[in-house]
């Protein structure tokens, strides 16, 4: 690893929402569109690089509110970014999610063919995320946005997906979610892990050393630096499946909540089993000083607690030992639910969409996104458990099972079905605003 030197990040330049955490509770929307018009796509740019937020401005003109703005690989096509610049990206993000899904696990009933119309295709050129405390202010961001691409001919909106975070900030199946998220060197907002040092600005920005010393930035550097690349993905909850799972192989109301949150490993509440292993504490899961501040090596090796295979676990390994190097797969993850709750004790699936919009950012889409997901997700040789997938969000197909230590004798959860469905998803690069005035400029 490289020597721990302090970077300032320029975060005048960075989209704001690369490395903001997110206000609780807020609104989110999603519009995709396409360009069919090179020179309209081109005064898009430079309309949106007004009215995007930068990782400076803490407070947007309408408070805890902005607009991100992100491109597709076709999109950057569509704008006519020279070829010797697109040969500079990440070869994952020039072949674009759909053609990396078996790598994922998006197969069977997740697999391309049967996502929702457009996501995964050439149509889809421009991704633009506005986020606000409530749907009040969401729809005048929206407002303040639309001038950017209303009256564009030659810019369609083609698909739009409106998502929400409660003020009990849980996701669909009823966890808190939105805890866990990195230390960045020189961006000023601290991690939820008081444990976890801060890592290099260039595992999440481009133009920045990562944990590795090198520096990856698509060229020329006006367009690369101060990027990112995101991952939108788009994934259904089947809930009633879920709490009848864990319903079906549990003893007792209280053995339920036992086996979900060993699944996780975390209480409903967001309380870490590796701080409460015995019951759930909901003040120190609503508590963000304390709720990610553990590790797993010195207290709990063989996951006695945390099961190494849970879902939070396999996606943070923190200092646990387990093969390869956990800081280089280390990512911001961000979900923001969509769709309307499944009543409270209801176990019969009612037809409703629902799910989780979920977002990676970070400049290694293979060592840190696709890696996670085949890797850790979909496989469990990196510790020791062989071909055993998260029991979460894992590709099952139900054959897999779930392993929980235990003693006198381990207890094993088998059958297990897919709990989570790909509805879609895209791979974007989210350029820096002096990008954004970069594309605007193109000229053919």
């Amino acid at each position: 690893m490289s020597e721990r030197t302090h970077v300032k990040l320029e975060l005048d330049d960075i989209q704001r929402g690369v490395l903001s955490p997110r206000p609780s509770p807020y609104a989110a929307t999603y519009i995709l569109f396409r360009i069919d018009d090179r020179d309209r796509g081109r005064e898009l740019m430079r309309r949106v690089g007004a009215v995007t937020t930068s990782a400076a401005d803490t407070v947007s003109p309408l408070g805890e509110t902005w607009v991100s703005v992100a491109l597709t690989y076709h999109g950057l096509k569509a704008l006519g970014v020279p070829r010797e610049s697109l040969e500079t990206f990440a070869w994952e993000f020039r072949q674009g999610m759909a053609a990396r899904a078996k790598a994922l696990g998006d197969v069977g009933e997740s697999a391309p063919e049967h996502w929702e119309a457009p996501l995964g295709t050439p149509e889809v050129h421009v991704v633009l995320v506005a986020l606000a405390p409530d749907s009040t202010h969401l729809e005048a961001a929206i407002d303040r946005a639309r001038p950017a691409y209303d009256a564009l001919p030659g810019v369609t909106a083609i698909w739009r997906q409106n998502c929400h975070a409660l003020p009990t900030e849980t996701e669909p199946f009823g966890y808190r979610d939105g805890i866990s998220h990195p230390a960045v060197e020189g961006s000023g907002i601290a991690g939820s892990n008081k444990l976890e040092v801060p890592l290099k600005a260039g595992e999440f920005v481009l133009g920045y050393p990562d944990e590795l010393g090198g520096i990856q930035t698509p060229k020329p550097e006006a367009l690369g630096r101060n990027g990112t690349y995101v991952v939108f993905r788009k994934l259904h909850q089947r809930v009633a499946l879920f709490r009848r799972y864990l319903k079906d192989n549990a003893t007792s109301p209280e053995d339920e909540e036992l086996l979900a949150a060993k699944i996780m490993g975390r209480w409903r509440s967001g309380a870490p089993l590796a701080l409460c292993p015995l019951h759930d504490d909901p003040t120190l899961g609503a508590d963000p000083y304390r709720n990610n501040s553990f590790l797993y090596e010195q207290d709990d090796p063989a996951g006695f607690a945390t099961p190494g295979g849970s879902h939070i676990r396999r996606g943070n390994p923190r200092d646990a030992a387990v093969a390869g190097v956990p800081r280089l797969h280390r990512m911001i993850r961000r979900g923001t639910a969509y769709g309307p709750l499944l009543p409270e004790g209801v176990l019969e699936d009612d037809g409703a969409d629902r799910g989780l919009m979920f977002a990676f950012v970070g400049a290694h889409l293979g060592r840190q996104f696709e890696f996670a997901q085949s890797e850790w997700m979909n496989d469990g040789v990196f510790f020791g458990a062989g071909d055993a997938r998260d029991p979460v969000i894992g590709a099952h197909d139900g054959s897999g099972d779930f392993t929980i230590p235990r003693r006198p004798v381990r207890r094993r959860l088998v059958a297990l079905p897919r709990f989570v469905v790909t509805r879609g998803g895209e791979y974007c690069f989210m350029p820096g605003l002096t990008a954004l005035r970069w594309l605007g400029d193109l000229t053919d």
